[in-house]
């Protein structure tokens, strides 16, 4: 007999890595009299094929011979990359625990609106114990200032704990260390009585199988074996920070210049990147007025930083130059200047890298002063309207998720004519867009963009055999790189524009998207919809998605007795209906044995223990 206990969330203090005791659970599982196992074999790896496992799995014996197993994640994250086994995990716990730093504001966050809406649609009647972990370093109450739009740095209050604990019907505990009496006694004796209580349920209900098991000594009815298991989809790593990047050094597209003070040229860059980082690049290059940004700071650091040229007769302009020549901006600090290149690339990587920019600055800028100045001034250019400068500890502020400033703010350019340098025609309409994150994110517009086709040299580009809306998904792909179809059939025809340009991340998205909507639909409406489940799998063929059609074909197979009465069944191929015969779940053989078995229980008038 086995207990699963399932253990989220971070109880590890963000602002004191250096003393940071060792974890509750292993804690809890090294000191307890009543659980055995050494110490190396507590940790075992949650599975020797996957690099990143959601769960770390401890495995040790309880009361003697009871199996003892946690699942423990710590990180949002890496839960909810995985909802499968995630959700598959909670559903079988029979203890789950909630665990957060009382000093760590974020940790409470993380588990109050990430992991509590997961329980609570999963729970059914289970234990759960909130512990909250450490004593509490700064008692104050957060700031209710305006400008403050976070108090992750201040305390959880016990007040805070005990809500959180009523919403779930869970038992709260304060553990102000991790030492004998808050481990063994505290919160061991909490957890050993539902580990009993937990035992006693199991042993209860393996008792009643058994007395029903006994109560029929005749035929016994045919075992029903498992669907094999559908195909795995992995998903595509992101290299949307990469792309953008890559478009400054391969030059593409540029469309501003950078010049010093002695009229020199420094550095090429993009309008619609430097403008989806800092409002200071909207004001400069007219996106954004002084009346909508409201900030005299922002004002004052356009007018102090940059200026603008327009002079015909300046050195080194062409005057027989193709289209709109770039634009020629002067860079009047010339100790900002001179880090102007390392500059843009933090701004390309993401503007979280503070870091390394610090280092690549002190390399050309040696005294510690001017340094200084220069990184104060790149925070000047990011600073938001109306707020308080919130990246003044960059060592601080790196330890936190990267702010990837462009998922999000070049999406506000999405579809509007500001900085657009091409228009597509669709349907009868235009959309607007800008050719430098086409050609960063889209290998084949690159190609279309710069090459010898009609296309590079006009403003105007039809488009063919895709609707409207899902253009604008495609592109809000590769702006932000990240989309949400309505449905099943918008994801289809998003999967077909991704794979007319190339795009292999995005088809990934869209089969996975296509698969979850699949796998969470009950057969009553997969046996009720009008989905045609043979032509999905026709156009996933068509379109080279080999995952997703094979993915179908077990699908089909798996689920036979519903497709099988579908007039599309017929459409199948010979190949695929042999597949899909073969692998068909329930089998013939085991749907013959059942009908022989119902057969002997209505002739020997028996009650019949499958039905």
């Amino acid at each position: 007999m086995s207990i699963h206990i399932v253990a989220l969330g971070n109880e590890g203090d963000a602002f004191h890595q250096d003393s940071r005791p060792s974890g509750l659970i292993r804690t809890y599982l090294g000191r307890s009299p009543l659980v055995s196992g050494d110490e190396s074999s507590l940790l075992l790896s949650a599975t020797s094929t996957v690099a990143r496992p959601v769960f770390t799995e401890y495995q040790a014996s309880a009361f003697g011979n009871v199996k003892l197993v946690v699942h423990d994640c710590p990180v949002w994250d890496i839960f909810d990359s995985d909802w499968y086994t995630s959700r598959n995990l909670i559903g079988s716990a029979d203890i789950i625990v909630i665990k957060y730093n009382v000093n760590d504001k974020f940790s409470f966050h993380e588990v109050k609106d990430n992991y509590i809406p997961v329980i609570k649609r999963a729970l059914n009647s289970v234990p759960v114990i909130i512990a909250a972990v450490g004593t509490r370093q700064n008692e104050e109450l957060p700031c209710t200032c305006p400008l403050c739009t976070s108090d992750r740095g201040s305390c959880v209050s016990t007040s805070e704990g005990i809500q959180l604990a009523k919403e779930l019907g869970a038992t709260y505990l304060e553990l102000h260390s991790l030492d004998d009496f808050y481990i063994g006694k505290y919160f061991g004796g909490v957890l050993e009585y539902f580990m009993i209580q937990a035992l006693n349920q199991k042993t209860s209900e393996k008792m009643k199988k058994r007395k029903m098991s006994n109560s029929f000594h005749g035929i016994r009815p045919p075992q029903l074996e498992q669907p094999e298991k559908m195909p795995v989809l992995k998903a595509e790593a992101s290299h949307y920070n990469s792309d953008l990047n890559n478009l400054l050094f391969c030059c593409q597209c540029v469309d501003v210049v950078f010049y010093n003070p002695d009229l020199k040229e420094v550095a090429e860059a993009h309008k619609i990147v430097l403008c989806a980082v800092s409002h200071v690049f909207m004001l400069l290059f007219n996106v954004k007025s002084p009346a909508d940004i409201q900030d005299s700071s922002i004002i004052r650091t356009t007018q102090d930083l940059f200026s603008i040229n327009r002079d015909t007769a300046f050195p080194g302009a062409s005057q027989d130059s193709p289209g709109n020549p770039p634009l020629r901006v002067i860079v009047k600090d010339a100790l900002f200047c001179s880090c102007l290149s390392d500059i843009l690339r933090f701004i390309y990587s993401g503007a979280f890298q503070w870091e390394e920019l610090e280092d690549d600055i002190r390399k050309k800028v040696k005294d510690s002063g001017d340094v200084s100045s220069v990184i104060e001034k790149v925070k000047c250019i990011l600073k938001t309207p109306g707020k308080i400068n919130c990246l003044r500890n960059c060592k601080t502020y790196q330890a936190r998720k990267p702010l990837w400033f462009y998922n999000t703010s070049l999406k506000f350019f999405l579809n509007k004519p500001m900085l657009a340098d091409v228009v597509f025609e669709i349907q009868g309409t235009t959309v607007p867009a800008h050719r430098a994150i086409l050609v960063a994110r889209c290998e084949v517009m690159a190609a279309m963009f710069n090459g010898n086709y009609m296309e590079a040299k006009s403003v105007l580009i039809p488009v063919y055999g895709v609707s409207k809306e899902t253009f604008l998904s495609f592109l809000e792909y590769l702006y932000t790189d990240s989309c949400c179809p309505a449905g099943i059939f918008q994801a289809m025809c998003l999967l077909i524009c991704a794979e007319m340009y190339q795009v292999s991340r995005l088809q990934h998205i869209c089969e996975l998207f296509i698969i979850t909507q699949l796998q969470s639909m009950p057969s009553r409406e997969l046996a009720s919809m009008n989905l045609d489940i043979v032509d999905l799998l026709k156009k996933a063929k068509f379109h080279h998605s080999d995952c997703l059609s094979t993915w179908l074909l077990h699908f089909i197979a798996t689920n036979y007795l519903i497709f099988s009465q579908k007039p599309e069944f017929q459409d199948l191929s010979v190949e695929e209906r042999s597949f899909v015969e073969k692998h068909r779940w329930p089998s013939n053989m085991y749907l013959k044995q059942l009908a022989e078995y119902r057969k002997y229980i209505h002739s020997r008038k028996c009650r019949c223990l499958v039905m």
